[in-house]
């Protein structure tokens, strides 16, 4: 068995949607050379495709964070961190490599010093016992556009996340 014939769903997942509804997104690790990961998110798959690349899918809305990394034998070439959410069939989205079909960019930072401060953040957020797949969409826009204005990104506190979870209850 090849493809999505092979993929098995993860133990205690379910699939939420069809194959075609799902955002693919292809990591690959080839140690100290290129280097691609997930720092957040719920995939319902995972497909193995060898020892070093597999393909996780999304269900549509869920959030996640990407994380990419490539070197040469002169140093780094390459660090980048997307926060994106993933989106259904049909729906408009951005590209980016190993993402299929793409997704909505909540958040794009180049190089390292950038994408550490923004682990940093995240770190802190599971800190005050947040999940990062459930903060809302808006804080991380409001941290890219932040950073790439050069100004400081409000911390999300648990009375953001409550506001922001009864603003969705609400249909808001």
């Amino acid at each position: 068995m090849t493809g999505l014939a092979a993929a098995s769903a993860r133990p205690g997942r379910a699939l939420h949607a069809p194959p075609e509804d799902l955002t693919q997104v292809e990591l690959v690790w080839i140690e100290k050379q290129i280097e691609h990961w997930i720092r957040f998110g719920r995939e319902v798959r995972e497909q193995v495709l060898d020892r070093r690349r597999r393909i996780l899918f999304f269900p549509p809305g869920v959030t996640f964070a990407l994380v990419r990394w490539a070197a040469n034998e002169h140093g780094t070439v390459l660090s980048r961190l997307d926060i994106l959410r993933a989106v259904a069939s049909g729906e408009p989205c951005q590209t980016l490599p190993a993402v299929t079909p793409g997704g909505d960019i909540l958040l794009r930072v180049d190089g390292w010093p950038k994408v550490e401060r923004i682990l940093q953040l995240i770190d802190a957020v599971e800190a005050i016992g947040i999940d990062p797949v459930d903060v809302s969409p808006d804080h991380w826009r409001h941290v890219h556009n932040r950073l790439t204005a050069g100004e400081t990104p409000r911390s999300y506190t648990m009375q953001r996340h409550r506001a922001f979870l009864l603003r969705r209850e609400i249909g808001a």
